[in-house]
């Protein structure tokens, strides 16, 4: 693990993960899917559907960017990931209905912690997001996270999904630093991973008191929210 004082004094840029990072996305789909599940008559659990379809959508992402054969957008994942769940939970539902679940990703407000901090950081560092969001689904989300970055870098933009190796490469050459001058802020231990492994630095933010698992991509630092990342880097 990298020391605190080798990270202050070689990172460049700090490189975000905006959804379940920077903006609660679990308690924001719950409270969207809340009602509309109530609508439909559906007695299960909405946090439980939720995690259904965050999963789902995550799995298919991974095959995408394993598949590698073109990418595919967020909210066509999405819309599947959606549709999937639903079906899985035995509730009808039409393609509009699918996208606008997907749509209020775009939405979600960040954790209430995270401006203040952000802001701290900024004194010190480059702030950009590097997200698995798609480039006008980022854009949307601007006005909502309570701070303005330095720069806003969707996978697009390498054609792959994180933790694909060439995501986090793009967004170094992009940011014009080297790989190891950042350091990539992520609520999961796969980005952490995916960065790592790419040559950059990550900081794993534990908000949920999860083992980070047994990988030698370990993160240099490991803090359990934005705040004790800001504390750690600008003490």
């Amino acid at each position: 693990m990298t020391d605190i004082a080798t990270l202050r004094q070689e990172i460049k840029v700090l490189s975000f993960d905006q959804y379940g990072t920077v903006v609660d996305i679990q308690g924001g789909l719950v409270a969207v899917a809340t009602p509309f599940l109530a609508a439909k008559g559906w007695s299960g659990r909405p946090d439980q559907f939720v995690t259904w379809w965050r999963r789902t959508h995550f799995e298919n992402s991974m095959i995408d960017a394993l598949c590698d054969t073109g990418h595919t957008p967020y909210r066509e994942i999405g819309r599947r990931a959606v549709s999937y769940t639903m079906d899985r939970a035995g509730i009808a539902c039409t393609d509009d209905e699918a996208r606008m679940l997907v749509a209020a990703i775009e939405r979600l407000p960040a954790f209430p912690e995270v401006p203040a901090a952000l802001a701290r950081l900024a004194t010190r560092f480059r702030l950009a997001i590097l997200s698995n969001g798609d480039r006008d689904m980022l854009e949307a989300a601007k006005p909502y996270l309570g701070h303005r970055f330095d720069a806003t870098i969707s996978v697009q933009e390498a054609g792959c999904f994180k933790p694909h190796r060439r995501t986090y490469e793009t967004a170094a050459r992009l940011l014009e630093v080297a790989p190891h001058e950042v350091l990539h802020v992520a609520n999961h231990a796969f980005d952490c991973v995916g960065a790592t492994a790419a040559g950059m630095r990550a900081a794993f933010i534990d908000r949920r008191g999860r083992p980070y698992g047994q990988t030698p991509h370990q993160p240099a630092i490991t803090v359990t929210s934005m705040t004790a990342l800001a504390d750690a880097l600008l003490a």
